[in-house]
């Protein structure tokens, strides 16, 4: 489960492709209909996808040149740009989307080794930009899922899946208002431990379910958790 960026370009290849098939039916009244993300449109989460991957150019531009390049202008600007973009016509989003991925993944190709080891600053604070090719992977899976356009966390690549589960869990460890509990996934074989063992429930699953309930995709009905009860209340994820 390698987050190596020149490694994560195939899967982030395939991703955008997925992305990009799904959108490619979508006529003025599908992208006018309510995504996943409360208040946004589908429009919406094509415009941020479109202008998250512009950003994330500036911080590959910072990493390869030293110039203290920010993601965004502000974050004022951030959300003018995703509401002046929402109501497009879908023409207008899927080449604005397309476009924005073809940017990002020359920014990609222009990156020199030694500029992958630069601290960018991100956000939410600062990053290595040698995890900004997940950042891009992972906003393009979730925010396919946020579409709800027929891609569900089930059709998320396994891979995809446990990393996103490690990151997210990481996370949480370090997140005193999460709750204690086991994460069981892949049948009994792998266990991630966040907060205290002793009493701490089992919550069992794919890593796919499990990563979805936990970053607010899915209510987590399909989850089991034993002892029996009612699942705990996951923490805020960013």
């Amino acid at each position: 489960m390698t987050t190596d960026p020149l490694l994560l370009t195939g899967e982030l290849g395939d991703a955008t492709a997925r992305l990009l098939r799904t959108v490619a039916a979508f006529d003025a009244a599908d992208v006018a209909a309510a995504s996943l993300l409360p208040g946004w449109s589908r429009g919406h989460v094509l415009t941020h996808l479109a202008r998250s991957a512009d950003g994330l150019v500036n911080l590959l531009t910072a990493a390869r040149t030293g110039e203290p390049i920010p993601m965004y202008a502000s974050a004022e600007a951030r959300v003018a740009d995703i509401e002046a973009g929402a109501g497009r016509t879908p023409d207008d989003l899927r080449d604005d989307l397309r476009h924005s991925a073809e940017r990002f993944a020359a920014a990609v190709d222009a990156m020199p080794v030694e500029a992958w080891a630069a601290t960018v600053q991100t956000r939410h604070g600062p990053w290595p930009a040698a995890l900004l090719v997940w950042a891009r992977l992972r906003e393009v899976e979730v925010h396919h899922v946020d579409l709800a356009a027929g891609y569900r966390p089930a059709d998320w690549p396994e891979a995809f899946a446990q990393r996103l589960l490690h990151e997210v869990a990481t996370g949480l460890a370090d997140n005193p208002e999460a709750p204690a509990m086991v994460l069981r996934f892949d049948g009994v074989r792998h266990e991630i431990v966040v907060g205290e063992l002793t009493g701490a429930p089992t919550i069992t699953g794919t890593a796919a379910d499990l990563a979805a309930w936990l970053i607010g995709r899915s209510t987590g009905e399909v989850l089991t958790v034993t002892p029996g009860g009612p699942l705990p209340t996951p923490a805020e994820w960013i």
